[in-house]
């Protein structure tokens, strides 16, 4: 059974708009096969593994089951710990966001009774909750099941392995007689089926299979870390390995656009792939990825669907895939023709979790390694460096300046010295005081970013990406970004307050390329710059400036997340 996108399975306006918000285009395998027979009124066992999708798969139509103007209990969950009870109740959120009057509710051990208490007593129409507070709550009479129209049982398996079947009866007995039952499960022991045969009325079964054959050429790695700071994590291991051309996966339209934005920022040559990109353009962007016209493609499931790329270095799953068959899809698209691959993947909070069940059920072999530090970051980067210029010395295909060399050895400087200061000027470094370490560092990596995504131009042409005139860049490149002192405003420019500025170590370069990055405007819409000690003011044409607020507002500069706001021409005027 193919996947359907959620337009195509009788869901209202306002769920649709809910999920579109999410960021999802099409339902998971779960979620095709469970959503139309729940909203048909049938009972279900569906055996799907954690992170399958499941929760949406009776969130969507429970939500849509409900009868908003009867401010009674009509929906009731039960989940095995706290943490999948809160994690329900977030996604019932995000579904519930367009449908007026439905509130749902999570209860669990450990929280604050008076909480509940008000919770219940305000009319809600959904309770999340772990099976030992619902008893509880059952037994006190704060929550009444008089209405109730479904039940579900997720991670059934789990809820009876931790000892909960005798809570689970008492519930399932004192519900009204007619009700939906939804059973969710990753396995199906003989307990489970006991209660489907005593508690449910010819349910319709659906088995997702979650076992996944390993691609045995891909080296598979995961890490794990926090949200914020995944592209950080991302980059670091790009350059650390030195990688060009590789495949980003995220689960949804919008954080593919952020995270394009933000690597595009970074220098990184990148190109965007979902749903919400025209046909034409789509095809446009495959066909340049094949022909390696750019590094790395950003791209959704179903937008990357049917992309034949044979030679990828890398594949990232920057958002963990549903299940452990999407998992294989995604990592399969490197290690391809005999070559070996690799494949990183990043887990966060209960992803983690999420990440263990598909390991086990789809019999992976994923190690964990430790984020890299910058220090080895910056060692991988000398030492490509370093076999770079031995190729070239071995080569000899370079113009030999023995005019230059021979000047700056008679006015008394040693070789070595001139070396050193040459690389220094590749990296990045200024004529004249040492500077701040870090500084220069950032400096470097600016640079270099920038040269990579320049000879990835020549490469769509057939050409090798390399760093050819790299020594050249750093002087083209602040010339690029000189600006004028200012002396007037021009007419057509206003002024924006940037929250960063000499204490940061920030130069007009940062910000012109910041900018330009971000927005894809070209370098000209930014007229003068004031740096001072805490703060920038930049002058922006007028039509561009909401723009530029918008994409820069909270873009990352020298470490320190930026607020960017109109400026009060008068007081740029006195400072």
């Amino acid at each position: 059974m193919s996947n359907l996108r959620f337009s195509e399975l009788g869901l209202s306006d306002e769920i649709l708009k809910a999920v579109d918000k999410m960021g999802f285009e099409e339902a998971s395998p779960i979620q095709t096969a469970a959503i139309p027979p729940i909203m048909a009124g049938e009972d279900i066992v569906g055996l799907s593994s954690t992170g399958s999708g499941k929760t949406a798969a009776f969130a969507i139509p429970m939500v849509e089951k409900i009868d908003p103007k009867l401010r009674k209990v009509q929906i009731l969950v039960l989940c095995p710990t706290r943490e999948l009870a809160v994690q329900v109740a977030e996604e019932v959120a995000k579904i519930s966001l367009y449908k007026r009057g439905v509130h749902a509710v999570p209860i669990f051990g450990g929280q604050s009774y008076d909480r509940q208490f008000r919770a219940l007593e305000s009319g809600v129409q959904i309770v999340i909750g772990t099976p030992g507070r619902v008893i509880d709550h059952m037994e006190r009479g704060t929550l009444r099941l008089d209405e109730l129209k479904m039940l579900v049982l997720d991670e059934a398996d789990r809820m009876l392995d931790m000892g909960f079947r005798e809570d689970i009866e008492r519930v399932l007995s004192q519900v009204p007689a007619e009700h939906q039952t939804l059973f969710f499960s990753a396995t199906m022991p003989r307990q489970i089926e006991e209660l489907i045969r005593k508690y449910s009325r010819n349910p319709r079964r659906i088995v997702i299979e979650a076992v996944a054959q390993n691609a045995p050429q891909v080296e598979q790695v995961y890490f794990e870390v926090e949200r914020r700071s995944k592209i950080e994590v991302l980059t670091r291991i790009i350059d650390i390995n030195d990688f060009r051309y590789g495949i980003v996966f995220c689960s949804t339209k919008v954080m593919v656009d952020e995270l394009e934005e933000h690597l595009h920022a970074r220098g990184y040559s990148t190109e965007r792939l979902h749903g919400d990109i025209s046909q034409a353009q789509r095809t446009k962007v495959m066909e340049k990825f094949r022909r390696r016209g750019f590094e790395f493609l950003i791209a959704t499931d179903v937008a990357a669907r049917g992309l034949d790329v044979d030679d990828l270095e890398v594949v990232f799953n920057f958002d963990l895939p549903n299940d452990a068959e999407d998992y294989t899809h995604r990592i399969g698209r490197t290690g391809r023709a005999g070559k070996s691959g690799k494949a990183f993947t990043f887990v966060s909070g209960r992803e983690l979790y999420s990440l263990q069940n598909m390991i086990r059920y789809g019999k992976l072999k994923i190690r964990r390694e430790k984020i890299p530090s910058l220090d080895l970051v910056e060692e991988a980067r000398e030492n490509q460096f370093f076999e770079k210029l031995r190729a070239t010395l071995d080569a000899g295909e370079y113009r030999k300046q023995e005019r230059l060399i021979d000047r700056l050895l008679e006015q008394g400087y040693a070789s070595t010295e001139i070396i050193a200061a040459v690389i220094h000027l590749m990296f990045g470094g200024e004529a004249g005081g040492d500077g701040d370490r870090t500084d220069k560092m950032e400096k470097a990596d600016r640079v270099e970013k920038a040269g990579r995504a320049e000879s990835w131009e020549g490469a769509a042409c057939g050409g090798k990406p390399e760093y050819r005139e790299k020594a050249a860049r750093p002087a083209k490149a602040k010339q690029k970004y000189e600006r004028p002192a200012r002396a007037g405003r021009e007419a057509g420019f206003v002024p924006l307050f940037f929250s960063v500025g000499r204490k940061q170590l920030v130069t007009p370069a940062d910000i012109v390329g910041k900018i330009a990055g971000v927005t894809r405007l070209p370098a000209d819409v930014v007229g003068a710059i004031d740096i001072h000690q805490r703060h920038t003011f930049a002058d922006v044409r007028e039509e561009h400036a909401a723009l530029i607020i918008k994409k820069v507002n909270g873009i990352r500069m020298r470490g320190e997340a930026v607020r960017v706001a109109l400026a009060d021409p008068e007081q740029v005027a006195g400072e």
